[in-house]
């Protein structure tokens, strides 16, 4: 295997996973690559799980800080939390295991926008990084590394860690060479300087990374697949957010609001946004642009019928079926992507220069257009924020999708108030359900109310909205945007002492 690692002098640092594992000690603080389930470790973090449960074992606490930059894996996220292995995780995570362990106080979770992560890591807020472990798909004679099959922080954790631990993964498609865009210009203030990006394919970096070689403490040879969850077919009320959302995105054509080949696309991860993407494909934009954070496999059908001329993004977060698909055609679809770090991925500068359309999911949104997107009933940790901060407030148009209810209609999304808010309404500016399209772009507060009601609410809980709409114009403190305090948060507190928010 060692056909991936050209750089001779560095041959001498290949070991096993367990002695990669045995160089961290508990209390440190460990980084590793890894966004959306795609270019994260396996085998040194099972190694160091492991290594955790034998110190428990013996009665020895042992626990790390874990930052990644997004979600990861079972072998990493999962394999850690379930041996009480860590302590305080940022800035994403969307394991199961984790999640549980976060909403019972077991681990401290800071909930971070992305794009805010490499330079508050530089600023040093965070604390000291001791140990980054990296997945690459090779290392080259001159020492530079090849990125695989994500990039998110792996340049600042290079940059910031104290040791470095490699994996080498020949699972690892080796024609992903040349995809990546590593950009070294970033500075904090006063340094800053602006970006040198201005067009979504624009390259303006080096396709490897750079690390010290003498940080390098460990290398690990594997060949492991990425675990990326397959997504669910288009159902009805997924097909009926993407028609309204293409419908809408078509009038703006038509009003010349946005250019026939519409602005660079941005779609959060999910079943409802890959819904979106795919539907694009009959749409009658061409030749669409993405800037987003993950390809999806909607984005590899929009690049196979010709309608996505390119896509940019940090990493992939592709169903099983679409990896192998990306992977058997890595070479025709090299020169249409570019992966970066997720400080340019997602920086708000070029989101607001090259004019995004966002398109991102939600757990509700109240009438007057707040969003959360992270809290259910106000308090359980779903995943994070993730990047959908650093998109929505400096899109072009700022896209929110979800369906109208949940858990089989007990819940609306619609609701008198948010029980936590992400985005501010005026970060909000179209809400979508399979109910309908709300613009809500130039409305004042009761006119966002009056829309998100009439277009997005169920059915079901449309007539309790309006009554409670029209009692707070009624009784609220002040009229601009009416409120019960006593009642707002009344459907959320009957669904956790009832199990539904409509009334018996």
């Amino acid at each position: 295997m060692t056909d991936r690692i050209a750089c001779t002098a560095l041959r001498s640092r290949i070991t096993d996973a367990d002695t990669a594992a045995a160089l961290i000690r508990p209390g440190e603080t460990v980084a590793t690559s890894g966004f959306t389930g795609s270019g994260y470790p396996k085998m040194v973090p099972q190694a160091l799980a492991k290594r955790i449960a034998e110190s428990h074992g013996a009665g020895h606490p042992f626990r790390v800080n874990l930052w990644t930059g997004a979600s990861t894996g079972p072998e990493l996220d999962g394999a850690l939390a379930a041996v009480d292995g860590i302590a305080q995780r940022l800035p994403y995570s969307g394991d199961p295991v984790a999640r549980e362990k976060i909403n019972r106080g077991e681990i401290d979770y800071l909930d971070m926008h992305l794009s805010q992560v490499a330079p508050m890591a530089w600023e040093g807020v965070l604390g000291p990084l001791d140990t980054a472990i990296i997945e690459v798909s090779g290392i080259r004679a001159d020492g530079s590394l090849i990125p695989s099959s994500s990039v998110g922080n792996n340049k600042t954790w290079a940059d910031r860690a104290k040791r470095v631990i490699l994996e080498v993964n020949r699972w690892q498609d080796a024609a992903l060479e040349g995809m990546h865009d590593i950009y070294y210009g970033t500075r904090l203030p006063p340094e800053r300087v602006p970006i040198p990006l201005v067009r979504p394919d624009d390259r303006i970096g080096t396709p490897y990374l750079a690390c010290d070689p003498d940080k390098i403490v460990a290398i690990v040879e594997t060949e492991a697949p990425d675990r990326n969850l397959p997504f669910a077919a288009p159902d009805d009320t997924a097909r009926a957010i993407a028609g309204h959302v293409i419908e809408f995105l078509a009038h703006e054509v038509s009003r010349g609001r946005l250019p026939p080949a519409l602005l660079p696309i941005q779609s959060g991860v999910g079943n409802i946004a890959n819904a979106v993407l795919s539907g694009l494909v009959d749409a009658p934009f061409d030749p669409m642009t993405a800037y987003t954070e993950v390809i999806q496999d909607g984005m590899l059908d929009l690049l196979d019928a010709g309608r996505l001329r390119m896509a940019s993004a940090t990493a992939f977060s592709l169903s099983p079926q679409a990896a192998a698909r990306l992977n058997a055609n890595m070479t025709a679809y090299r020169d249409r992507m570019i992966l970066r770090p997720q400080e340019i991925s997602n920086h708000p500068e070029l989101v607001r220069r090259l004019g995004c359309i966002a398109m991102n999911g939600l757990i509700e949104a109240d009438i007057y257009g707040n969003v959360n997107s992270t809290l259910v009933m106000g308090s359980r940790i779903q995943n994070g924020i993730g990047g959908s901060g650093d998109f929505a407030r400096n899109a072009y148009v700022s896209i929110f999708m979800t369906p109208s209810t949940a858990k089989s209609g007990k819940i609306s999304a619609i609701v008198p108030q948010a029980s936590h808010v992400d985005h501010i309404m005026q970060d909000v500016e179209v809400i979508v359900t399979e109910q309908g399209l709300a613009d809500l772009r130039g409305l004042s507060p009761r006119q966002r109310a009056k829309a998100v009601i009439e277009r997005c609410a169920h059915p079901d809980y449309r007539p309790m909205l309006a009554d409670y709409a029209m009692r707070a114009e009624g009784g609220s403190y002040g009229l601009h945007a009416p409120s019960l305090p006593a009642e707002a948060l009344s459907w959320h507190r009957r669904y956790m002492e009832t199990g539904t928010m409509l009334p018996s």
